[in-house]
């Protein structure tokens, strides 16, 4: 008989090994043994799992009648004699047992322990697997959506993954079925059970991007040494060669940009602005506000700050839509930057703040010449934001000269 045959769902569809699927079952036998027995210390129990076999031997030495002090370790010669009549006195007596010999009740209370035994292990052989992924890209199909996440079977493991709504492109819309590629940010345990939280909005899912469409990055000859993001907008990244043939710009972006325009699509259309890295601080920075051209630069190194100075046309580049490029070009250097209008570059058409005293404060006149804003235009080219840090004027004050100043320009 079969005796692991009321047990044969646990044989295939798990991802155990071998080994540790038969200690774990040899365990629960032995408790089964435990239980009914009170010791399982004279007891041989053997699992094969490749032919689905369960041996389970009662060993006890056999005495003489009348003589049996341990029943656990001993058995008389008559009783010994039942079981095979070859035995004799002082030899080992070998006693089959079957699964019927412990009971219905018993054995469902076995197999309800193997399954708790199992799940564990997998939840642990789950959470192990995929904490050393961490970092890596991987490929799923959206299985479920839900109000806060979208359920992706990873198409290697078949294994639920949660890409959750915070950490999705703006612009992305899944549909069940269709395909999604991200990166394996951490995992988590919910309930006892670990869930793997992926992203599309880690630095790192443009890493492996790139490391994908340019073969440079992945042989090591070209370097990633800082990526900065703003999700689905604008992203920024510095790269170094280690071949001085091998422009890394140049590479990363591909003939035509034929290898930077697939990462784009798969940001949906994600501004990536690729940089060169240099240890020339004053060069990076300049680097960094591209599109911008800078006409000159003050570098504040004990206070890792820099004064960027450029031409009239050139201050809306540098600022960028919402601050979002002199945003990343900070976080990418490690310096704040701040813009300023080349003094030199004056527009005909533009009005000298002095003119505006009348519907200005003079001392706020003064707190907007000495972060470089001398005329009207100068003011209204720096975002809001960027105009209240600097200035360290309040939210009203600025809105009202922002209003004042636009009007000028709205009556022209």
């Amino acid at each position: 008989m079969n005796l692991l045959e009321s047990f044969s769902e646990f044989k295939e569809g798990k991802n155990i090994d071998r080994p540790t699927m038969a200690r774990v079952m040899e365990d629960v036998f032995r408790t089964l043994i435990r239980k009914k027995f009170g010791s399982d210390e004279n007891f041989n129990v053997i699992v094969n799992l490749q032919n689905g076999d369960l041996e389970m031997w009662r060993v006890r030495m056999i005495v003489q009648d009348g003589e049996v002090t341990d029943e656990l370790s001993e058995i008389s010669y008559t009783e010994a004699k039942s079981i095979d009549d070859s035995y004799d006195v002082g030899e080992e007596c070998y006693e089959g047992l079957t699964l019927e010999d412990f009971g219905r009740r018993s054995i469902m209370a076995a197999r309800q322990t193997l399954i708790s035994r199992l799940n564990e292990l997998e939840k642990d052989d789950i959470y192990k697997r995929y904490m050393d992924r961490v970092g890596d890209l991987v490929v799923g199909e959206v299985s479920q959506l839900l109000k806060k996440e979208v359920l992706v079977l990873d198409d290697a493991t078949q294994h639920e993954l949660v890409l959750p709504k915070m950490e999705m492109i703006k612009g992305d819309f899944f549909r069940k079925g269709d395909m999604v590629r991200a990166i394996i940010k951490r995992v988590e345990m919910r309930n006892g059970s670990p869930v793997v939280m992926l992203s599309r909005t880690d630095n790192t899912f443009l890493e492996r991007l790139m490391e994908q469409e340019v073969p440079e990055i992945e042989d090591n000859i070209i370097v990633i040494k800082n990526i900065v993001r703003l999700p689905g907008e604008r992203a920024k990244v510095a790269v170094e060669s280690y071949d001085d043939r091998i422009d890394p710009v140049g590479a990363c972006v591909g003939m035509k940009g034929s290898r930077i325009h697939g990462i784009v699509r798969e940001l949906r259309n994600e501004n990536i602005d690729i940089v060169n890295y240099t240890n020339n601080t004053s060069l990076y920075i300049q680097r960094a506000l591209t599109p911008a051209k800078v006409t000159s630069i003050t570098i504040d190194e004990g206070n890792q700050r820099a004064a960027v100075y450029l031409s009239p046309d050139q201050v809306s580049l540098a600022i960028g839509k919402g601050g979002s490029n002199i945003k990343l070009a900070g976080r990418l250097t490690g310096y704040e930057i701040d813009v300023f209008r080349d003094v030199a570059e004056q527009e005909i058409d533009d009005v000298d703040l002095d003119e505006f005293a009348d519907a200005i404060d003079t001392w706020v006149i003064d707190a907007l010449k000495e972060i470089g804003c001398d005329t009207a235009k100068s003011v209204l080219a720096l975002d809001r934001q960027e105009l209240i840090r600097r200035s360290d004027l309040e939210e009203e004050t600025v809105d009202e000269v922002l209003k004042i100043l636009a009007s000028e320009f709205e009556d022209e």
